[in-house]
């Protein structure tokens, strides 16, 4: 990982932080376990969940509600199923 990544995966990591521990687990999961290999489309949804509130990134992930977008859904199960 050059330097490039290594600030951006930084930046990344911060902005994971949620405030709710469910919601740090899971994307600090997706950000170690996916996204260094994760495909430019991908990176991209997930950059859009970030800019989503956390209280329905919480229900969402939780499934509690169903995600409206078709990427996001697919990406939120994706990493609700990534291995502890």
């Amino acid at each position: 990982m050059n330097v490039e990544e290594e600030v951006m995966l930084k930046k990344l990591r911060w902005r994971c932080r949620r405030g709710m521990r469910e919601l740090d687990q899971l994307f600090g999961r997706y950000l170690d376990q996916r996204w260094g290999q994760a495909p430019e489309d991908e990176r991209a949804v997930f950059l859009q969940l970030l800019e989503t509130e956390d209280d329905k990134l919480w229900r969402w992930s939780m499934g509690y509600e169903a995600c409206p977008d078709a990427q996001q859904a697919q990406l939120i199960a994706y990493i609700r199923a990534l291995p502890v």
